[in-house]
């Protein structure tokens, strides 16, 4: 089985939506589990972990509901206000939901650089643990020294970092950020997707080569077993098609042994979302 770790679906509106500008208006449309299955069968995938776009329980339930009805979505990453006091009764609510498996908070957006070690926002990741849910990490580069902190206080609350903390993969320059995720991936319960490259590159200029240097940290960093390929799609359709962000991963595990590239293409995502085989 191959999954893919981190995608979206959304019912597009504008207002809900804002985040889509004028440069992304190829994303002003529908994108639904017909839509990327048809992506998925030819390349051998079996599913998917549907992954929160905007920050609002509706949507969360909208997902959950989705996932009821589409064997193909393995699992939902929702959102939850993780400062608000009736956090442990929302989560008790859905966690009625047999497909959900963690959430995420767009922090990457949070005017707050220290938003992550608020003490509400402390206490919420605490709520995550005891309930066994997992936590996406979403942020840029210049956050990743916060989020070492983050994961210090929770040693046995599963993280996993989107998008690789979004390198300057455009600009072509590893430090400071090399030497952050290689901070980061020191707490052995942090996991990484690879994920979200494309968008971070240059958008008219796609070139193979230019990923290689950032995969060969996380390689270093994580190992194959803590690391998991996700598309970002729709999202990385602005750039690429999605057969060709998947090769990208694809084409740099190819000399791994059988064994690694079943890791990075399933059995890490198997295991850290905590699916049954």
């Amino acid at each position: 089985m191959k999954i893919d770790a981190h995608q979206h679906f959304w019912h597009y509106n504008a207002f809900e939506y804002g985040w889509i500008t004028e440069r992304m208006s190829s994303l002003r449309k529908d994108f639904l589990p017909e839509d990327l299955k048809a992506l998925q069968v030819p390349l051998g995938f079996d599913g998917s972990i549907a992954v929160q776009a905007r920050q609002t329980l509706v949507e969360t339930e909208w997902l959950l509901e989705l996932s009821d009805l589409h064997r193909r979505i393995l699992g939902v990453v929702g959102w939850v206000d993780l400062c608000s006091p009736q956090l442990p009764a929302e989560l008790g609510r859905l966690s009625r939901f047999p497909k959900l498996r963690g959430v995420r908070h767009i922090l990457q957006d949070e005017p707050d650089e220290h938003y992550m070690l608020r003490p509400d926002f402390l206490r919420g990741i605490g709520e995550l643990a005891q309930l066994g849910m997992t936590y996406d990490i979403l942020i840029y580069s210049r956050h990743l020294p916060t989020a070492c902190e983050l994961v210090r206080r929770f040693p046995h609350q599963p993280f996993v970092l989107d998008h690789m903390a979004k390198p300057p993969i455009k600009r072509g320059t590893l430090e400071p950020w090399a030497t952050d995720i290689k901070r980061l991936a020191a707490f052995p319960n942090v996991y990484c997707k690879l994920s979200g490259m494309v968008t971070e590159g240059d958008w008219e200029c796609l070139r193979p080569e230019d990923f290689r240097p950032y995969l060969d940290v996380v390689f270093e960093a994580f190992g194959p077993q803590r690391l998991m390929v996700g598309s970002d799609w729709p999202v990385c359709t602005l750039v690429a098609p999605y057969s060709r962000v998947i090769s990208i991963v694809d084409d740099y595990i190819q000399y791994l042994p059988a064994s690694q590239r079943e890791m990075i293409l399933s059995e890490n995502a198997r295991t850290f979302y905590g699916m049954e085989k």
